[in-house]
């Protein structure tokens, strides 16, 4: 007998998935130390300790579809012994020790399992040079660069030529916006573009284009199938082209000869660091390493209280089989460019330092639901340095607001975060107290200095009909009571970039909504939920004396395939305490209510991953009574338009 063309590639298909999984030094295939008869040369019928009768795999010249008992010669080589179950590497847990052996599968088949390998008999093996490029040497794919979806050494599936454990990673993202939107907008003290006009807010309506190509190499040592990389060193570079017009001068630039139209262009670092693997600490890899650059950070699951890239030092790594994880760091905030958001290296290192240190708990309290404590500690120091102010002309630092004078302060976050599922329901839950001092009150009082005592909770709850979730989301982060006392009780976060209640799909979150006639601070900052009366989140300093944020809202996600999803949010939103906001706007009884908040968004992806993303959303802001007191009736809108290609 002879074998058919297809019996031989079996075969070879076999050996293949073999080398993939050895981890030998000369990447030589070992079968009879995988606990698999290599090619049956070993197995005999006495050998056989199941009985369960004897087939074979027959191939003949004339007729491929008959079989007929033969020997042991070619049985099929990947079955596994039944004591040989495969599980991860490492000493068994308790769990695995007492677990029920598993009925064999082929015990009511005609398949007989092959016997165990003799230990002391000659070791069948085949020597691979190079596994990695074994399906290109075997001619069943050829390597192409273009392509991220199969083997492509630019995609890191295979180590650079020449070496053996040494892989590099390019990635390039293109991500464009357009986006219409109408919100209150102040007439300039100077001039203003529409005759006659003596009213405090002009001409509401704006467009924004912005063009962001973002280009990240990683360079990564060891090999990576089951523990981390022995040293990473990333890099990743951000240009952003922006055009933004608006109705109304000196509104973009505090030169309102500048006009209404102001275009934009900046490069920045995003990321740019070395990652070292200091250890293994269990036979299941379980790891310290250490981290020092640029490189991103987020403190909890939604980016509440501080995520961004920055320079820092981090230590982090995970314990009893990643049951634990554990993150000690330090960050020295970069400054951003104002109007891309993104990092400027050109600048100093500002004065502002942010400690963390947090631990996870995988299944705590139950299974399934990950739980997370920690610590965060920012130091400010800005007051000590000279006013500071953006690439447009408008004062950063310290804020035109209140009091003004320069700002020191010190503030500890203390904090849980929860995130996972009991049951069926899904949910996710963050709460901080805010404890610490500053410099002096927000608003003249009289007082050398102030203490700082905010709190801030929110959750998310969802639950799943098959394509369909369900969601019920609240906030609620405390305002200042009384602007003239030594206590600042409005809570602020450090950097926050809210992955809630529909995210920057949400009017509210995405849109910066100026504080008009009180100071020169927004009520609210761009891809934020609090009202945190800051010049900004990228350049400006926390401000604790703020009239806090409540929100209770409704949303629904419906993935009507692969490709497509539907979501939609509406949420009420008003201020915790409106006392801050009348003194700096110097009208009384402000109502607590900000307005409800409409939103939906259709994610499209025509490859069904996200190499390719499409996102069209529409949000609206109707006034409530607060609103309306302090901006007009008008409603606000905002519609975004986003195409993100990946390679």
């Amino acid at each position: 007998m002879r074998l058919q063309t297809h019996s031989c590639l079996m075969l070879a298909l076999s050996l293949s998935a073999v080398a993939s999984s050895s981890q030998a030094n000369d990447f030589g295939i070992d079968a009879s130390n995988l606990g698999y008869s290599a090619i049956g040369f070993n197995a005999k019928p006495d050998d056989n300790p199941f009985n369960y009768g004897k087939t074979g795999i027959v191939v003949t010249d004339d007729d491929l579809s008959r079989t007929e008992p033969k020997s042991d010669l070619l049985t099929v080589p990947m079955l596994l012994a039944e004591n040989e179950q495969r599980r991860r590497p490492g000493p068994p847990r308790e769990s695995e020790q007492n677990k029920p052996k598993q009925e064999d599968s082929n015990r009511n088949t005609d398949l007989r399992p092959i016997a165990v390998v003799d230990p002391n008999l000659p070791r069948e093996t085949i020597p691979v040079p190079d596994r990695y490029r074994l399906v290109e040497t075997l001619g069943l794919k050829k390597e192409n660069y273009l392509d991220p979806y199969n083997q492509n050494t630019l995609k890191a599936d295979r180590p650079i030529w020449g070496t053996n454990d040494l892989f590099f990673n390019l990635s390039v993202v293109s991500d464009t916006v357009y986006e219409p939107r109408k919100f209150p907008t102040p007439v300039a003290i100077q001039s203003s573009r529409r005759a006659g006009a003596l009213d405090v807010f002009g001409g509401r309506d704006q467009t924004v284009f912005a063009q962001t190509l973002i280009v990240g190499a990683v360079l990564f040592e060891g090999d990576t199938a089951f523990k981390p990389p022995d040293n990473e060193y990333r890099i990743t570079v951000a240009y952003q082209y922006n055009r933004v017009e608006v109705e109304e001068d000196r509104v973009l630039d505090i030169d309102p000869t500048r006009g209404n139209i102001r275009t934009n262009d900046h490069f920045g670092v995003q990321e740019l660091f070395w990652d070292k693997h200091l250890r293994n600490v269990s036979d299941r890899y379980d790891f310290d390493s250490f981290r020092i650059g640029i490189q991103p950070f987020t403190a909890d699951f939604r980016g509440f209280l501080f995520q961004d890239q920055q320079f820092g030092v981090r230590l982090f790594g995970n314990r009893d089989n990643n049951f634990f994880q554990y993150n000690l760091a330090w960050f020295r905030r970069l400054e951003k460019d104002l109007n891309s958001g993104l990092n400027d290296v050109g600048e100093d290192l500002r004065k502002d330092d942010v400690f963390v240190a947090n631990l996870y708990r995988q299944d705590f309290p139950v299974i399934g639901f990950t739980s997370q404590v920690t610590a965060v500690y920012n130091r400010n120091r800005e007051g000590d340095e000279r006013t500071f102010f953006d690439n447009n002309g408008f004062q950063q630092r310290p804020a035109n607001f209140g009091a003004g004078d320069p700002l020191n302060y010190d503030v500890t976050y203390l904090g849980y975060n929860g995130d996972g599922h009991f049951g069926r329901l899904n949910l996710t839950a963050s709460y901080y107290y805010a404890t610490g001092n500053q410099s002096r009150s927000t608003f003249p009082s009289g007082q050398s200095e102030s203490k700082i005592d905010a709190f801030f909770t929110a959750a998310e709850a969802s639950i799943d009909f098959d394509y369909i979730r369900f969601r019920v989301q609240g906030l609620y982060a405390s305002g200042d009571k009384d602007p003239f006392d030594d206590r600042e009780q409005g809570f602020d976060a450090i950097f926050e970039n809210p992955l809630f209640a529909g995210a920057d799909t949400s009017f509210y979150i995405r849109q910066p909504v100026p504080n008009i006639g009180g100071g020169g601070v927004a009520l609210s900052g761009r891809n934020g939920v609090l009202n945190s009366l800051r010049t900004s989140k990228e350049q400006g300093q926390s401000n604790f004396g703020n009239p806090g944020t409540t929100l209770f809202g409704v949303g629904l996600d419906i993935d009507f395939t692969p490709e497509y999803r539907l979501s939609f949010n509406a949420n009420k939103l008003g201020f915790a305490d409106t006392s801050s906001l009348e003194v700096a706007r110097q009208i009384g009884n402000v109502d607590k209510d900000i307005g409800l908040d409409l939103s939906a968004a259709l994610i499209y992806r025509p490859f069904f991953t996200q190499n390719a993303v499409v996102r069209l959303s529409a949000a609206g802001l109707f006034p409530g009574d607060g609103f309306e007191q302090l901006y007009g009736d008008e409603d606000s809108y905002s519609i975004l338009a986003n195409i993100i290609l990946t390679y």
